[in-house]
């Protein structure tokens, strides 16, 4: 059955912003939880450097892998105003390591 070309145009009309709106309405701070039965190696210390006007210091952590931990050095996060910044870190949990991902506090 043949639909007519003006019920088509209808049709992506209405479904083009249905799906714009779905995407918008994603929660920004949506994360992926993780979930290790294995505890992370302990921390390596990194020198911090000096400070850096607009900049808050991430310091490195273990991110898991797949079948084991690799280090993430530290790095910089652009300040947001009114904002500190939260380190990422693993948390122990009974038997399991869950990541928290590092974030903007107000």
């Amino acid at each position: 059955m043949r639909v007519p070309p003006s019920l088509a145009k209808l049709r992506y009309a209405l479904i083009i912003p249905l799906a714009f709106a779905a995407l918008a309405s994603t929660p920004v701070y949506a994360r992926t939880e993780v979930i290790i039965q294995q505890a992370p190696p302990p921390v390596r210390m990194e020198p911090i450097p000096g400070a850096r006007p607009g900049y808050a210091w991430d310091r490195g952590h273990w991110r898991w892998q797949g079948r084991g931990y690799a280090w993430v050095p530290g790095h910089w996060q652009p300040v947001r105003r009114n904002a500190r910044w939260e380190p990422g870190h693993w948390e122990a949990r009974g038997p399991n390591w869950y990541w928290i991902e590092g974030r903007w506090v107000r």
